[in-house]
């Protein structure tokens, strides 16, 4: 089966950051001279090295080169790669001289016609090897990501909304991609705004498909490329300065709030219309899930808080929506920090709207969407100036079996042999048992290990939505889309029975509504599941989810009289 990445770095975050050294293209993708940039590559929030790329318009067509270093778990060490391309972007030699898990080995590839010739050398093993291939196929060798840098181009000129083009993951064999361009994107890094030019991705492996998204800039370069758990991001618009424009409206304006020893910076949606009597609007804190979130939480190219931001705002509510700790333009380091630190960065960011003169300090709720939902409700049980809670899309078991339950719907999707399916699962167990110190790590490779020994994912595993909500005295709103396949339906019900059961708090104080054909997005889906994400042709939240929480908002916090 084709792979992009192993199987086992599926189930943790990982980030991969490109750094622009030299001048962009031309806005002619075709008429660019040579650039380089340097590629920061990240496995979680773990830096674990970096590489260079060049991009170069010869006299014979197209080169890409580069080297560099990604330590563990990857582990592969980059000499030199070269793939060249003919003028009209068909691939005519790659080579690779690199090291892999401390063993040397190259790879030489000529294209002619429909055929690939490889010629592979691992330490002092030779073998050769034929592919057939399409003329144009796009060379995509597993973890060279400088060669995404062709991917970029190609796609930048393709002119239908919708493509299938071939790519070569050599020395493999070729599949088909199919292209689906996204919404243009305007990224502020602080200097000059970029556009970006945004296609999903879906690459159609034997085992399954691989679902992915590139950016490219108005020049055809590779400005950002996910794909699984690994993100490829340029410098100049991964650094702390710079953030994605994808939703604007007219009053928002950026607003920073002092935390523990560093700010986080987000967005400030003031309300239209007219201002109350007293002056004071009602307050809404957006609190973003898991993994390197920025303010508009985009989640498959769709901004869902970017978007909530606007009709809370339009309904008469003073909005914020906040960059995480370490992403975007918030500081703080990511790597240290907890659910217990992402609920005290919630904290602040409520203290902060609470000492406006324009907000209400009595009427100030927090929304926190999937993995944010516990980060919610954590800092409602010890926020006082928090007074109504909702959970959006919140999942209701402890983190130990909400990774495993995740983890039976992923391999479910794939091909796997009953024997392999159940050694993933037991592996997944015994990562489990000596993350929280109830097992040993003898049986855990030392590379799962490094990335899943880390306080966010210990807190995350020992979390249990049933002990916290017993403390929230705040009402509580559960919103869920039926078609949610990532956090099933059935948690809503689950959290549900956990509110009304709240000692202190009547259960009217308690309410669910589960919207249908909605997935985990909050957007209109067919099937729900989150390799649908890329392909959903509704791109943008349902607005019952914002009519939802507005009127039961107006209903639990009025206003005085």
């Amino acid at each position: 089966m084709l792979s992009l990445m192993s199987h086992r770095y599926r189930y943790f975050i990982a980030t991969v950051i490109v750094a622009a050294l030299g001048p962009f293209f031309a806005a002619d993708p075709l008429h660019a001279q040579a650039t380089s940039s340097e590629l920061l590559v990240h496995l979680g929030p773990n830096a674990v090295g970096r590489v260079d790329s060049v991009v170069e318009r010869t006299d014979t067509g197209w080169a890409i080169s580069g080297g560099g270093r990604l330590n563990a778990p990857i582990d592969l060490t980059t000499k030199r790669i070269l793939v060249t391309y003919d003028p009209s972007w068909q691939p005519r030699e790659l080579q690779i001289d690199a090291t892999a898990q401390g063993g040397v080995f190259t790879v030489r590839t000529m294209f002619s016609g429909t055929q690939a010739t490889n010629v592979i050398t691992k330490v002092t093993d030779h073998s050769n090897k034929v592919d057939t291939v399409s003329r144009d196929a796009i060379v995509l060798p597993n973890l060279f990501f400088q060669a995404y840098e062709a991917l970029a181009m190609r796609l930048s000129a393709l002119e239908a909304e919708t493509s299938t083009v071939p790519v070569y993951i050599a020395p493999q064999a070729e599949i088909q991609l199919q292209v689906k361009r996204l919404t243009p994107e305007t990224i502020d890094t602080g200097d000059a705004p970029i556009r970006a030019r945004r296609f999903a991705l879906t690459f159609m492996n034997p085992g399954g498909p691989i679902e992915a998204e590139l950016w490219a800039d108005d020049g055809g370069r590779l400005l950002r490329f996910a794909v699984q758990q690994l993100t490829v991001t340029r410098s100049d618009i991964a650094r702390v300065s710079a953030r994605v424009e994808t939703v604007t409206r007219a009053g928002d304006q950026t607003i920073q709030i002092p935390a523990n020893g560093f700010t986080i910076v987000g967005t400030l949606s003031e309300p239209s219309g007219t201002p109350p009597s007293n002056g004071r609007f009602p307050a809404l804190v957006l609190v973003p899930g898991s993994g390197a979130t920025d303010r508009d939480e985009t989640v498959g190219g769709i901004p869902i808080f970017g978007q909530l931001a606007g009709g809370f705002a339009d309904a008469g509510f003073m909005v914020v929506r906040y960059d995480k700790r370490g992403v975007g333009q918030s500081g703080g380091r990511a790597e240290s920090a907890t659910l217990d630190d992402y609920a005290e960065d919630a904290r602040a960011v409520v203290r902060t709207i609470a000492r406006r003169k324009d907000v209400d300090p009595n009427r100030i709720a927090v929304l926190g969407h999937g993995d944010g939902a516990w980060v919610a409700l954590l800092a409602a049980t010890r926020e006082e100036q928090i007074d109504a809670v909702v959970v959006a899309a919140g999942a209701s078991g402890r983190g130990a079996d909400l990774i495993l339950e995740r983890q039976a719907s992923l391999l479910g999707s794939m091909t796997l042999s009953d024997p392999e399916r159940q050694s993933r699962i037991d592996l997944q167990k015994r990562i489990q048992a000596a993350v929280m110190g109830q097992g040993e790590w003898t049986d855990v490779p030392a590379k799962v290990r490094e990335q899943a020994d880390t306080p966010w994912f210990r807190s995350f595993l020992a979390f249990d939505p049933a002990t916290v909500i017993a403390r929230v005295r705040q009402p509580l709103l559960i919103v869920h889309g039926e078609l949610d396949r990532y956090v099933p339906v059935q948690h809503a019900d689950r959290l549900a029975e956990l509110a009304r059961a709240r000692r202190k708090t009547s259960p009217e104080r308690t309410e669910v509504v589960k919207l249908p054909k909605l997935n985990h997005l909050l957007v209109e889906a067919e099937t729900g599941h989150v390799s649908e994400y890329p392909t959903l042709s509704a791109r943008a939240v349902n607005p019952e989810v914002a009519k939802t929480v507005v009127d039961w908002l107006s209903r639990m916090l009025p206003p005085a009289k």
